[in-house]
C-alpha cells in the first residue's frame, strides 16, 4: 500500500478549483488529507461574478475517489469569507494543519496605462488574499500552542525580476515573499512553517502570455503529461505540507516539470566603506561604478535575470 504522506491532515486550499489548485486539492486528498476547496470560480481577471460549478466539481471528484472534501465559495481576501473558510475546516474536522494559497488574478497593463482598479484588484486578490486566511489560521495555531501548521503561498519570479506589463502582479509577488518571511519568524514558536512555491506550468493565467497566439488554442489544454503540466508542481507542495517538511521554513521553492529548486534570497553581494558617516559625494561618484558595478555597470542598469 502506498504511503499517504498527509494522512489525517486538514488542508485549506485557496484557488482550489484552478488549474494548479485543483491538482493540489485532489492530490492532497489522495495523500490522505481532508480538504476545504476554496475558490470563487471567477475568470483570471477576477471578474464575471462567482461560479460554484468548478469548485463543486473538484469536491465531487475527490469524494468519488473516496476522499473527504467540502467547498466554500467567495473572495478569500474578504475578511469575513476568510474567517468562515478557516472556521469551516475547524467546524468540519476540528483542526487545520495546512493552508495553501494558490489563488490569484491577472490584470496586465503598462504602468502608465494602469488604472486604480487594476492595481487595487490584483494587490487585493494576491496579497490581502494571503493575509486574510493566514490571520485566522494563525489565531487557532497560537491558541493551540504546540499543534503546528504549514503555510504555503504561491509567488513568481516576477516578484524578483519584474514584469514590464505587470507592475501590480510583480509587486504582489514580492509582497507575498515578505509576508511569508514574517510569518516564518513570528509563528516558528508555535511549530508553524511558512514557505513560498514559485511554479512554472501551463494554466489559464499563462495562456495570456505575450508569446501565446491569441487566435490559436489555449496552450494549457495540451499541457497534460508534459513538463508544463500543473500536476508536476504538486509533489514539492506535498513535501512542504507534510511532517517531513517541518524543518523547511522561510524559503522560496521553485517547482516545474523536471526540476525543483531552492532560491537564494536577496542578500548583500558587495560593499564599500567610508570612515565618515556621510559619504563625500564626489568620491562616491568615482568609486561606485568601479566597486559596486559589474561588467560595465550591468547590475546598475537592470536586475539580474533568473534562470527558468
Amino acid at each position: 500500500m502506498a504511503v499517504e504522506h498527509l494522512d489525517g491532515k486538514v488542508a485549506v486550499v485557496t484557488g482550489g478549483a484552478g488549474g494548479m489548485g485543483s491538482w493540489i486539492s485532489k492530490i492532497f486528498a489522495e495523500q490522505g488529507a481532508k480538504v476545504v476547496v476554496a475558490d470563487t470560480g471567477a475568470d483570471v481577471e477576477g471578474r464575471m461574478g462567482v461560479d460554484a460549478s468548478r469548485v463543486n466539481a473538484v469536491v465531487d471528484e475527490i469524494k468519488a475517489a473516496g476522499g473527504e472534501a467540502v467547498a466554500t465559495i467567495g473572495d478569500i481576501a474578504d475578511m469575513g469569507v476568510a474567517e468562515n473558510t478557516i472556521r469551516m475546516a475547524l467546524d468540519t474536522w476540528g483542526k487545520i494543519d495546512i493552508l495553501v494559497c494558490a489563488h490569484g488574478i491577472l490584470r496586465e497593463r503598462m504602468i502608465f496605462n494602469m488604472t486604480e482598479d487594476e492595481w487595487d484588484g490584483v494587490i487585493h486578490s494576491h496579497l490581502k488574499g494571503c493575509f486574510a486566511p493566514t490571520k485566522f489560521a494563525a489565531i487557532w495555531w497560537r491558541q493551540q500552542r504546540d499543534h503546528g501548521g504549514r503555510i504555503i503561498y504561491f509567488t513568481s519570479s516576477a516578484g524578483i525580476v519584474g514584469g514590464a506589463g505587470q507592475p501590480n502582479y510583480s509587486a504582489a509577488q514580492q509582497g507575498k515573499t515578505g509576508l511569508m518571511l514574517s510569518n516564518a519568524q513570528a509563528l516558528a514558536r508555535y511549530g508553524v512553517t511558512a514557505n513560498c512555491i514559485s511554479p512554472a506550468a501551463s494554466t489559464r493565467m499563462t495562456d495570456r502570455g505575450r508569446g501565446v497566439n491569441p487566435e490559436g488554442g489555449a496552450p494549457s489544454l495540451d499541457a497534460s503529461g508534459t513538463a508544463r503540466d500543473p500536476k508536476n508542481v504538486v509533489p514539492a507542495i506535498v513535501y512542504l505540507a507534510s511532517d517531513a517538511g517541518k524543518h523547511v521554513t522561510g524559503r522560496v521553492i521553485g517547482a516545474t516539470g523536471h526540476k525543483i529548486t531552492i532560491w537564494r534570497e536577496p542578500s548583500w553581494e558587495r560593499s564599500i566603506y567610508s570612515e565618515a558617516p556621510y559619504w563625500d559625494i564626489d568620491t562616491l561618484f568615482e568609486i561606485m561604478p568601479e566597486t559596486l558595478a559589474v561588467e560595465d555597470g550591468y547590475y546598475l542598469k537592470q536586475p539580474p535575470r533568473l534562470a527558468p
